[in-house]
């Protein structure tokens, strides 16, 4: 007969897929923090007007450190959503566990 998985492996495993997911979001985070600030730096101080281009109706620097960003974030939240988180059993709930009287 199969054994239902215990209580304390269930959790240790939705801990597990808990922080691998957190991390995953925190690096993502961090390095679009890093890219957008960066590249925002670089490329849209100190730098003469003349050299501005614009890129749908906005200065080059802003497409490449906001828009470009905050696009690729919207397609990983997707793909994060849609595709890598688990999607763990939590069990029932208590009232729901307990027969009505």
């Amino acid at each position: 007969m199969n054994d239902p998985i215990e209580p304390a492996a269930k959790e240790q495993r939705l801990l597990q897929n808990a922080r691998r997911e957190g991390l995953l979001i925190m690096l993502v985070w961090a390095a679009t923090l890093v890219w957008s600030v960066g590249s925002g730096y670089a490329w849209g101080y100190n730098r003469p007007a003349e050299t501005m281009r614009l890129i749908l109706g906005m200065p080059d620097w802003v497409f490449w450190s906001v828009v470009v960003p905050w696009g690729i974030c919207l397609i990983f939240s997707v793909w994060f959503c849609f595709v890598y988180m688990a999607d763990d059993d939590l069990g029932q709930d208590q009232e729901e566990s307990q027969p009505h009287a």
